[in-house]
């Protein structure tokens, strides 16, 4: 019995040892292995602009401050999906609404056009004989001409030959009147006049070049011929259109067709004449529905008085509906839609419990008071951001996510993202303000290139450093107008000036270059001509831009090495 008792106190020493040697080295293992996964999922923000979510410590790309540790991210988000702070919702004053139907308030539609030519009120101008163009009346397109304006003068070897019959003809007129009459109804065909006839006939001599009159007034919108191209007959010479009266087309979704018909009044703006609305009426409503964009074509005539409209002007017009059946839809406030192009997106919260968002595209229809119908992309009961939308899609774009600018997401916006003038397609509109403060970034831009060319480290890296000075002159509130870009060029630059590699350098410059090109093509105005210049040689034979003040080509990616290589492939006014 003892033996017993001593056998069972030794296995429970054992079993305590063991747990005390080899449990509490699991738990650490645990805990260790906890704490890695928390450093590396742990992001990092910014205590004055909470919207900032990076991946790793460092500078506020805004306004320079270090970064704290962000809450802990959400388990279980999907790729696209991402989480803003409780603090940067508050501070930026983030604010949702559930969707629904709703009864559509108001009665006005708003919709938008372009202007276009009266197509009823065009003409052809042709040639009624062969011949070669002597002289052209006509200078330029968009030029103005009256009913009877000399247009041209034309040499013709059939008219010429015409008249030589006419004369013949005349002589035997008493004894060939059938023939004398063919005669003159030919030159008749090919527009001659009565007293043209007349004056061949009784002058007995025969015309070397014959004009051509305008037989309408207008303004010339194609010219089709120069001064001494041959002419067949019936060839066309000039486009005229009468600009009197226009179309304004607008684009109609086919689920909202029954709201309109011909005759209803509508009130046209243009950002031309901003103060001033047109009366016009809609006078045709396509039978036909574009199977692309799911839409037919309103159109308004609109009365042209003093050429206010030209076409191809952006229009807006204002249509009280038709009562319909379908007055009960899916709508959403103005203010939660961005704009890029032809694309419109919002932020969708997923989790009802926490500030979790992902970017949805949708199909928008029209504008009624300050709601959009929403044809595609929302459904009832979704939670879509109403307020402080640009500040959710900024985190969107910093954390590598879909967001406006970046559809297929998949990398923040840090570091170099590609080299191709292709980069941007569509245009991005910089404040007035912003452009004019980036004109001296653009110069220190300038001297780092050339810093580059010389091949100079030292050089380059104090340049980088004038560069970012630059970009931190800027004031605040104008940085967060450029689209991040002005956090990628500042972060960027930054490298430069740390990394004693000249190889390194040139990459970071890479990825300057890329993002300052993008700014400057979408810029109103800019203060020099640039070129923009691209040698294929560099990146790996992947190639690589650059701007240039100077058409010659002088490289940075290689300097002396290769100083030459390269070529200009726009010049921006």
């Amino acid at each position: 019995m003892k033996k017993y008792i001593i056998y069972a106190g030794i296995l429970i020493s054992g079993l305590l040892l063991g747990w005390l040697f080899f449990g509490n080295s699991s738990n650490n293992e645990t805990e260790h292995n906890h704490s890695e996964m928390a450093s590396k999922n742990q992001m990092w923000t910014c205590s004055m602009h909470p919207q900032i979510m990076q991946p790793e410590a460092g500078d506020c790309p805004i306004c320079g401050m270090d970064l704290i540790p962000a809450e802990s991210s959400v388990d279980g988000l999907l790729a696209d999906q991402f989480k803003l702070t409780e603090n940067a919702m508050a501070l930026a004053n983030i604010q949702t609404t559930v969707v629904g139907k709703r009864k559509v308030v108001g009665n006005t539609i708003k919709l938008s056009g372009k202007i276009a030519e009266n197509e009823e009120a065009n003409a052809v101008q042709v040639s009624y004989f062969s011949g070669r163009i002597e002289r052209l009346n006509v200078s330029f397109t968009g030029e103005e001409v009256r009913k009877g304006q000399l247009l041209a003068t034309i040499y013709s070897p059939e008219l010429y030959a015409a008249q030589q019959e006419l004369i013949t003809a005349s002589s035997l007129k008493e004894s060939q009147p059938a023939l004398y009459k063919a005669v003159r109804n030919k030159l008749k065909l090919w527009k001659l006049s009565e007293s043209q006839i007349n004056q061949i006939e009784e002058t007995g001599k025969v015309k070397e070049n014959f004009p051509v009159y305008a037989t309408v007034s207008g303004t010339v919108t194609e010219k089709l011929i120069e001064q001494g191209d041959y002419i067949k007959q019936g060839q066309p010479l000039l486009k005229i259109a009468n600009l009197n009266t226009v179309w304004a087309n607008f684009d109609v979704y086919e689920n909202q067709i029954d709201l309109f018909k011909k005759g209803q009044e509508v009130l046209v703006t243009t950002n031309a004449y901003a103060s001033k609305e047109f009366k016009g009426k809609v006078d045709f409503i396509e039978p036909i529905l574009n199977t692309k964009t799911r839409t037919v074509t309103l159109r308004v005539v609109l009365t042209n008085k003093n050429d206010v409209f030209k076409p191809g002007m952006f229009v807006t017009a204002n249509i009280d509906r038709v009562s319909s059946s379908n007055d009960e839809g899916l709508t959403i406030p103005t203010s939660a839609v961005l704009w890029t192009g032809e694309r419109s997106v919002v932020y969708l919260k997923t989790n009802p419990d926490q500030p979790v968002f992902e970017m949805r595209k949708v199909v928008l229809g029209n504008q009624i008071g300050n709601e959009y119908e929403v044809l595609e992309g929302l459904f009832v009961g979704n939670e879509i951001v109403t307020n402080g939308t640009f500040t959710v899609d900024a985190a969107a774009q910093l954390q590598g996510k879909k967001s406006m600018m970046n559809e297929e997401g998949g990398k923040a916006m840090t570091g170099h993202e590609g080299h191709t003038m292709d980069m941007m397609t569509e245009k991005i509109d910089f404040n007035s303000t912003v452009e004019k403060s980036f004109q001296p970034i653009i110069d220190a831009y300038i001297n780092l290139k050339d810093a580059l060319i010389q091949s100079d480290v030292l050089l380059a890296s104090s340049t980088s450093e004038a560069f970012r000075k630059k970009l931190e002159e800027m004031p605040v509130s104008q940085r967060e107008q450029t689209h991040n870009y002005w956090a990628i060029l500042h972060k960027t630059s930054k490298g430069i000036n740390e990394n004693v590699s000249l190889e390194h350098q040139r990459k970071q410059f890479q990825t300057i270059s890329d993002k300052l090109i993008e700014m400057v093509k979408n810029f109103d105005k800019v203060k020099d001509r640039l070129y923009v210049q691209f040698c294929p040689m560099a990146d790996n034979n992947n190639g690589a831009f650059w701007i240039s003040k100077e058409e010659q080509v002088l490289n940075p990616y290689f300097g002396d090495a290769m100083l030459k290589c390269g070529e200009v492939k726009q010049t921006i006014e």
